[in-house]
């Protein structure tokens, strides 16, 4: 019989992988008296995805070493989080969380008799609470509530109150779980410093905050539920996994902010404490790993190739998600699936005259619109009103687009520029040159023309989405078949509002940063 971990042990263990603590000295000062009491929330707004495999893994550590683990499904947060989940889902989707979550820990090994599963709801509405949030809105400036959501709560032109109370609740919730430590990402950091200057003042203990490095996507950049690239869906079949492994941003002798060394990294090495890439004899046939670095080392310098650490990864991801695949083939959850995240593109028609009455299937949510960034801009060689651009969308090389702007934006006011690309019409050569994507501009509706490209939210980043207010979720067409006009008839009801933003059916087309807009052209087109 193994003999339990001491302070030092558990020490190690519970703060592996981390990318910091804050409160290390009160963490070993606790351990060496007793176990650790510490909680893990999540909001339940958007799908889970593979990244979620990193707390998991985490908490698979905090049980190892002796730690009492709460996991908390945050369902009043995601409806204070600018209403990512809307009410009348928050029951359903709260559910699949719990589901999934558990799921993924019971994939992994982890005995689910020793977590602790609590729902915000249970105790986020009673009076004692309720009179909390109260006592600390009196404490708390405008200004810090703000601070402490900025790289959590979604950030909007203009933002509803319940965004700045939803630090505030994350802070009580280390009181009314009554833990010692709260567990989260990197992101969650000024919320964790908030709550360590707010929750004295109401005369509550200041607590230990543990941090896991932010994870990159697939693309290279944050793994997101709402960025579909970006992402594995935990319920994707295995060919979806192989696609969205050979897409994914993994440079050869590249190790910053490659998604697939940091899933190793974060979740297999953790787990299995090796981790085996396969190969052809002919290349060397397979090596066991049983230190992360040494697998980085070979990386870097070449020695193992992206495709075969893409295929190694692509089997071992496929062994945690088969038993997560088989648990929601069953009837009851494959309903709940539906129902808490319907899928816009295959809703019914409503009735003639009624909200949202387009035709089937032909809604937003099947336009790969992105945020582009122009990289050069040239002349056509044989057309002088058009401009060949290399624009920047966030995959591995930039895309060629010819586009009829030179009567209307000098080519100095491209170079650079942030612009919103339509990525999935079918490419086709326009005077010999092969455009693959549009750049959506706002026209004016009298003479002379006029025409501005729109303009993304600024900080938005190459690759991010644009999508249509209220249609967030859905995958986008591989590729728009021209004879089904799908771009045509959503096109037919762009529009630019008075106040500049652009709209379909006067929905705002938005990012995670807010409203895509042009510079002046009021009640334009766009196209």
């Amino acid at each position: 019989m193994e003999a339990a971990p001491g302070p030092q042990e558990k020490y190690q263990l519970i703060t592996r992988n981390l990318q910091e603590v804050l409160g290390e000295d009160k963490l070993m000062a606790i351990l060496k008296e007793r176990e650790l009491k510490i909680y893990w929330g999540t909001a339940t707004t958007g799908k889970p995805h593979v990244a979620y495999f990193v707390p998991m893994s985490k908490i698979a550590d905090f049980l190892k070493a002796g730690c009492e683990v709460t996991i908390l499904f945050a369902d009043l947060h995601a409806y204070l989080d600018n209403m990512k989940a809307p009410w009348e889902l928050l029951e359903l989707r709260t559910r699949y969380y719990e589901n999934v979550i558990k799921a993924m820990l019971e994939s992994i090994g982890v005995p689910l008799e020793k977590l602790k599963f609590v729902r915000g709801t249970d105790y986020q509405l009673s009076k004692e609470y309720t009179l909390d949030v109260y006592r600390l809105s009196s404490a708390v400036t405008q200004h810090d509530a703000k601070k402490a959501g900025a790289e959590v709560v979604k950030q909007v032109e203009h933002p509803l109150l319940s965004g700045l109370l939803y630090p505030g609740l994350q802070a009580l919730d280390e009181e009314y779980l009554k833990v010692d430590a709260q567990f989260g990402g990197v992101d969650q950091r000024k919320i964790f410093t908030f709550a360590e200057k707010y929750l004295p003042s109401l005369g509550y203990a200041k607590r230990v905050h543990l941090m896991n490095p932010m994870v990159p996507g697939l693309t290279g950049s944050k793994m997101s539920s709402s960025e579909e690239d970006s992402k594995i869906d935990l319920l994707d079949r295995k060919e979806d996994v192989k696609k969205k492994l050979k897409k994914a941003f993994c440079e050869p002798g590249n190790v910053e902010n490659n998604g697939v060394l940091s899933f190793i990294k974060h979740v297999l090495f953790p787990l299995k404490s090796e981790f085996v890439v396969l190969r052809e004899e002919k290349w060397g046939g397979n090596k066991t790993y049983t230190a992360y670095e040494a697998l980085e080392k070979d990386f870097a310098e070449q020695v193992v190739h992206p495709g075969d650490l893409k295929n190694s990864v692509e089997v071992a991801l496929n062994k945690l998600l088969d038993p997560i695949r088989e648990k929601f083939s069953s009837p009851e959850l494959k309903k709940l699936t539906s129902a808490a995240y319907p899928n816009p593109s295959k809703a019914k028609p409503a009735e003639k005259g009624t909200k949202n009455s387009e035709p089937e299937n032909v809604v937003p949510s099947r336009l790969d619109i992105r945020v582009g960034k122009v990289i050069s801009v040239e002349k056509h060689p044989d057309a002088d009103s058009l401009y060949v651009e290399k624009i920047d969308v966030g995959e591995p090389e930039p895309r060629t687009v010819v586009s009829g702007l030179v009567q209307f934006v000098p080519r100095e006011q491209l170079q650079d520029r942030l612009v919103v690309l339509l990525c999935n019409l079918k490419p086709q050569k326009m005077r010999g040159v092969e455009s693959q994507g549009m750049v959506l501009c706002a026209s004016s509706v009298g003479e002379p023309r006029q025409v501005e490209p729109l303009d993304p939210p600024a900080g938005c980043c190459a690759g991010e989405r644009v999508y249509v207010e209220g249609y967030e979720g859905g995958q986008p067409d591989e590729e728009l078949k021209p004879k089904k006009k799908v771009f045509e008839k959503l096109q037919a009801d762009f529009r630019v509002s008075e106040d500049c933003v652009a709209q379909w059916k006067q929905r705002n087309f938005l990012t995670k940063l807010g409203r895509v807009s042009c510079k002046s052209l009021k009640g334009g087109s766009i196209s």
